[in-house]
Protein backbone atom coordinates (compact mmCIF):
# COMPACT_ATOMS: atom_id res chain seq x y z
CA UNK A 1 0.00 0.00 0.00
CA UNK A 2 1.53 3.36 -1.00
CA UNK A 3 2.09 5.97 1.65
CA UNK A 4 -0.21 8.91 1.67
CA UNK A 5 1.56 12.22 1.22
CA UNK A 6 1.72 14.20 4.42
CA UNK A 7 0.05 17.53 4.45
CA UNK A 8 2.19 20.44 5.42
CA UNK A 9 0.47 22.22 8.23
CA UNK A 10 0.63 25.96 7.82
CA UNK A 11 -0.01 28.31 10.70
CA UNK A 12 -3.22 30.26 10.69
CA UNK A 13 -3.01 33.84 9.47
CA UNK A 14 -3.78 35.19 12.93
CA UNK A 15 -1.47 32.87 14.88
CA UNK A 16 1.28 34.22 17.11
CA UNK A 17 4.45 34.99 15.15
CA UNK A 18 7.15 36.22 17.55
CA UNK A 19 9.75 37.14 14.91
CA UNK A 20 7.27 39.23 12.96
CA UNK A 21 6.11 40.95 16.16
CA UNK A 22 9.71 41.64 17.20
CA UNK A 23 10.54 43.10 13.78
CA UNK A 24 7.44 45.30 13.86
CA UNK A 25 8.36 46.62 17.32
CA UNK A 26 11.94 47.22 16.15
CA UNK A 27 10.71 49.07 13.05
CA UNK A 28 8.35 51.24 15.10
CA UNK A 29 11.07 52.03 17.64
CA UNK A 30 13.50 53.03 14.88
CA UNK A 31 10.89 55.22 13.18
CA UNK A 32 10.08 56.78 16.56
CA UNK A 33 13.67 57.78 17.22
CA UNK A 34 14.42 58.85 13.64
CA UNK A 35 11.37 61.14 13.43
CA UNK A 36 11.92 62.48 16.94
CA UNK A 37 15.59 63.14 16.24
CA UNK A 38 14.77 64.91 12.97
CA UNK A 39 12.17 67.16 14.63
CA UNK A 40 14.37 67.91 17.65
CA UNK A 41 17.41 68.58 15.44
CA UNK A 42 15.41 70.99 13.26
CA UNK A 43 14.00 72.78 16.30
CA UNK A 44 17.42 73.02 17.94
CA UNK A 45 18.94 74.52 14.79
CA UNK A 46 16.11 77.05 14.45
CA UNK A 47 16.28 78.00 18.14
CA UNK A 48 20.08 78.18 18.19
CA UNK A 49 20.35 75.52 20.88
CA UNK A 50 23.32 73.14 20.65
CA UNK A 51 22.08 69.71 19.59
CA UNK A 52 23.14 66.65 21.55
CA UNK A 53 21.88 63.22 22.47
CA UNK A 54 20.78 64.68 25.80
CA UNK A 55 17.89 66.39 24.02
CA UNK A 56 16.60 62.98 22.91
CA UNK A 57 17.60 60.49 25.58
CA UNK A 58 17.80 62.51 28.78
CA UNK A 59 14.79 63.29 30.93
CA UNK A 60 16.55 66.31 32.44
CA UNK A 61 15.89 68.54 29.41
CA UNK A 62 12.17 67.75 29.31
CA UNK A 63 11.12 70.22 32.00
CA UNK A 64 8.13 72.48 32.41
CA UNK A 65 10.06 75.54 33.56
CA UNK A 66 11.97 76.26 30.33
CA UNK A 67 10.96 77.04 26.76
CA UNK A 68 13.24 74.25 25.53
CA UNK A 69 11.48 71.78 27.82
CA UNK A 70 8.04 72.78 26.54
CA UNK A 71 9.28 72.63 22.94
CA UNK A 72 10.63 69.13 23.51
CA UNK A 73 7.34 68.09 25.10
CA UNK A 74 5.36 69.33 22.11
CA UNK A 75 7.77 67.59 19.73
CA UNK A 76 7.41 64.26 21.55
CA UNK A 77 3.61 64.50 21.26
CA UNK A 78 3.94 65.40 17.56
CA UNK A 79 6.18 62.38 17.19
CA UNK A 80 3.34 60.28 18.59
CA UNK A 81 1.12 61.57 15.77
CA UNK A 82 3.73 60.51 13.22
CA UNK A 83 3.81 57.10 14.90
CA UNK A 84 0.08 56.76 14.31
CA UNK A 85 0.82 56.77 10.58
CA UNK A 86 3.64 54.26 11.07
CA UNK A 87 1.42 51.95 13.13
CA UNK A 88 -1.34 52.14 10.55
CA UNK A 89 1.10 51.11 7.83
CA UNK A 90 3.17 48.54 9.75
CA UNK A 91 0.69 46.42 11.68
CA UNK A 92 -2.65 47.98 10.66
CA UNK A 93 -4.69 46.17 13.32
CA UNK A 94 -6.65 48.16 15.85
CA UNK A 95 -6.37 45.34 18.40
CA UNK A 96 -2.59 45.72 18.48
CA UNK A 97 -2.37 49.51 18.82
CA UNK A 98 -2.51 49.53 22.63
CA UNK A 99 0.15 46.82 22.93
CA UNK A 100 2.53 48.38 20.42
CA UNK A 101 2.08 51.92 21.77
CA UNK A 102 2.72 50.96 25.39
CA UNK A 103 5.64 48.73 24.40
CA UNK A 104 7.19 51.62 22.48
CA UNK A 105 6.86 53.96 25.46
CA UNK A 106 8.11 51.32 27.90
CA UNK A 107 11.21 50.76 25.75
CA UNK A 108 11.71 54.53 25.61
CA UNK A 109 11.54 54.60 29.42
CA UNK A 110 14.19 51.86 29.57
CA UNK A 111 16.45 53.74 27.13
CA UNK A 112 16.08 57.01 29.06
CA UNK A 113 16.72 55.26 32.39
CA UNK A 114 19.84 53.58 31.01
CA UNK A 115 21.09 56.83 29.48
CA UNK A 116 20.51 58.88 32.64
CA UNK A 117 21.45 56.12 35.05
CA UNK A 118 18.16 56.49 36.96
CA UNK A 119 14.43 56.57 36.41
CA UNK A 120 13.07 59.98 35.39
CA UNK A 121 11.83 61.99 38.37
CA UNK A 122 10.27 64.93 36.55
CA UNK A 123 6.48 65.05 36.63
CA UNK A 124 6.58 66.91 33.32
CA UNK A 125 8.49 64.05 31.66
CA UNK A 126 5.96 61.50 32.91
CA UNK A 127 3.07 63.74 31.85
CA UNK A 128 4.45 64.09 28.33
CA UNK A 129 4.88 60.32 28.07
CA UNK A 130 1.32 59.68 29.27
CA UNK A 131 -0.12 62.24 26.83
CA UNK A 132 2.03 60.84 24.03
CA UNK A 133 0.89 57.28 24.76
CA UNK A 134 -2.74 58.38 24.95
CA UNK A 135 -2.47 60.17 21.60
CA UNK A 136 -0.90 57.10 20.01
CA UNK A 137 -3.54 54.76 21.42
CA UNK A 138 -6.64 56.85 20.72
CA UNK A 139 -5.72 58.23 17.31
CA UNK A 140 -3.94 55.00 16.30
CA UNK A 141 -6.96 52.87 17.18
CA UNK A 142 -9.20 55.20 15.18
CA UNK A 143 -6.84 55.16 12.17
CA UNK A 144 -6.42 51.38 12.16
CA UNK A 145 -10.18 50.85 12.60
CA UNK A 146 -10.82 53.25 9.72
CA UNK A 147 -8.37 51.29 7.56
CA UNK A 148 -9.89 47.94 8.54
CA UNK A 149 -13.43 49.08 7.77
CA UNK A 150 -12.77 50.63 4.36
CA UNK A 151 -14.92 49.12 1.62
CA UNK A 152 -13.19 46.49 -0.46
CA UNK A 153 -13.39 47.19 -4.21
CA UNK A 154 -14.17 44.12 -6.29
CA UNK A 155 -13.32 45.66 -9.65
CA UNK A 156 -16.91 45.82 -10.83
CA UNK A 157 -18.57 48.83 -12.31
CA UNK A 158 -20.53 49.39 -9.12
CA UNK A 159 -23.92 48.96 -10.72
CA UNK A 160 -23.25 51.50 -13.47
CA UNK A 161 -24.13 49.02 -16.21
CA UNK A 162 -27.68 48.32 -14.97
Amino acid sequence: MPKRPRRIRRPAANSFQPLQTFLQILALQCIYYVTSTAMILFSALVAGVPFGLDLIFSAENLRGDTAIGWTLGILWVLSALVMVIAQTLIHARSKLVLDFSLTLHFLHLVVVALYDGALPTSWFWWGVQVVSAMVMVVVGTWACTWRELRPIPFGGSGGAGR
